[in-house]
C-alpha cells in the first residue's frame, strides 16, 4: 500500500519507523531526487504533496513525500477535499505518501474516512506509567534490539527509572550497551542503578511522597530530577496532572459514584481498571486536602514562568504541599 498514516505522541517511535519506511522505500544514490519533506506551515502543503507524489522517480528506487504534522484530519477546506478524491485512488506504486501527526485522526471528518479506506493506518502513542506490564515489554524489546542483556530486576529498574519516555530508554540501552562491551552476561540492578537515570517516574513518586507527607523522601527526590536536568515546568505539569486525578476520583467517591467507567471518564483516565488503584492512593485524603493542592501548583507553575530559581522555588512549595498532608484526621 503506497499512503500511511502514522500518528501518535510518542515522537521517538515514530521517527524510527519514519526512519525505517524511507530506508526501505529509497535508493541512497537517488534519495536527493525522490524525497521531498513539507511541513504544515509550507502554502498548499497538501496539495503539493498530491502532485509531487503522482511523479514518477528518477532512477531507481521509489519516490517518498513525507507530509509533517499534518491537520488535515482535524480541518481541511473543500479544495484539499477534492484533490484526496482525485489523488488517492490512483497514487502509482513506485511512489510513497507519508502523512503524520500527534493528535488522533477524527473519524467523523470526510479526509479521515478517505484516508482509512486507502492509507495504512498506525499509531504511536506513549504506554500510561501505570500499565507496568506493557513497560517491561517495552524495555525488554529495546533491550532485545539493542543487544542488551538485562536480569529481570535490572529490566524492571529501567522502567522505574525512565517510565514511559522511549527517546531516554534507548539511550540508557546504547549507554548499557557501550558498558557491557564484549560482556555477554546479564547486567545486574547494581550496573543498572549506576548507569540509568531516572526523571518522568521519579516526578510520579514525588507526587506520591506529596501525598503521604514525607517531607524528605519529596525533598531527596527534587534534588534527584534537578541534579539530572529535568525541567521544573515539566515536574509540575506532572504533579499537576497527578493531583488533578486524584482530585476527581476523591470527589466521584464523595458523591457516590460507583461506576469504574463514569469514574474514568471524569477523571479523564483512559483505562477503568486504573480507578480501583487511584481510589486506594485516595481514600485516607479529604475532598479539601486535594483542592488545596492546587492553588499551590499554580503558584509553583506561575513562579517558574517568572524565571524564579528552581531548586529553592519547588523546595519551598514541596514543604507546603506536604504540610497539606501531614496532619489528616479523614
Amino acid at each position: 500500500m503506497p499512503i500511511y498514516f502514522y500518528w501518535g505522541e510518542d515522537e521517538f517511535t515514530l521517527q524510527k519507523a519514519v526512519t525505517s519506511l524511507r530506508d526501505r522505500i529509497l535508493d541512497p544514490q537517488w534519495s536527493s531526487f525522490n524525497y521531498s519533506q513539507l511541513a504544515p506551515e509550507q502554502p498548499n502543503a497538501v496539495i503539493e504533496a498530491l502532485d509531487r507524489v503522482m511523479t514518477p522517480p528518477f532512477g531507481s528506487g521509489s519516490r517518498l513525500i513525507w507530509l509533517v504534522n499534518t491537520t488535515i484530519c482535524q480541518h481541511y477546506g473543500e479544495d484539499v477535499l477534492t484533490e484526496l478524491k482525485r489523488t488517492l485512488p490512483v497514487v502509482p506504486d513506485t511512489s510513497v505518501l507519508l502523512l503524520t501527526c500527534r493528535s488522533k485522526p477524527d473519524g467523523r471528518l470526510k479526509s479521515t474516512q478517505l484516508l482509512q479506506k486507502y492509507a495504512s493506518f498506525e499509531e504511536f502513542s506513549l504506554i500510561s506509567p501505570w500499565e507496568t506490564k506493557q513497560l517491561l515489554q517495552q524495555v525488554q524489546k529495546a533491550a532485545a534490539s539493542v543487544g542488551v542483556k538485562l536480569t529481570q530486576r535490572s529490566v524492571e529498574l529501567v522502567v522505574e527509572s525512565v517510565g514511559n519516555d522511549t527517546r531516554q530508554l534507548y539511550s540508557e540501552m546504547e549507554k548499557l550497551l557501550l558498558y557491557a562491551g564484549d560482556n555477554r552476561q546479564p547486567l545486574d540492578v547494581d550496573v543498572v542503578a549506576e548507569l540509568v537515570r531516572g526523571n518522568n517516574q521519579n516526578s510520579l513518586q514525588l507526587a506520591a511522597a506529596i501525598r503521604s507527607g514525607d517531607v524528605s523522601k519529596a525533598l531527596l527526590l527534587v534534588a534527584q530530577l534537578i541534579d539530572r536536568n529535568e525541567p521544573g515546568l515539566k515536574i509540575v505539569a506532572t504533579l499537576i496532572g497527578q493531583f488533578r486525578t486524584w482530585l476527581w476520583v476523591r470527589l466521584m467517591m464523595n458523591d457516590g459514584e460507583r461506576s469504574d467507567r463514569a469514574i474514568a471518564l471524569a477523571a479523564e483516565v483512559s483505562n477503568p481498571k486504573r480507578i480501583y488503584f487511584l481510589q486506594q492512593e485516595v481514600k485516607q485524603l479529604s475532598l479539601e486536602q486535594l483542592v488545596s493542592t492546587l492553588p499551590l501548583l499554580l503558584e509553583l507553575e506561575v513562579s517558574l514562568k517568572q524565571g524564579r530559581e528552581q531548586m529553592s522555588t519547588l523546595q519551598t512549595k514541596v514543604i507546603e504541599l506536604c504540610q497539606i498532608f501531614q496532619s489528616s484526621s479523614y
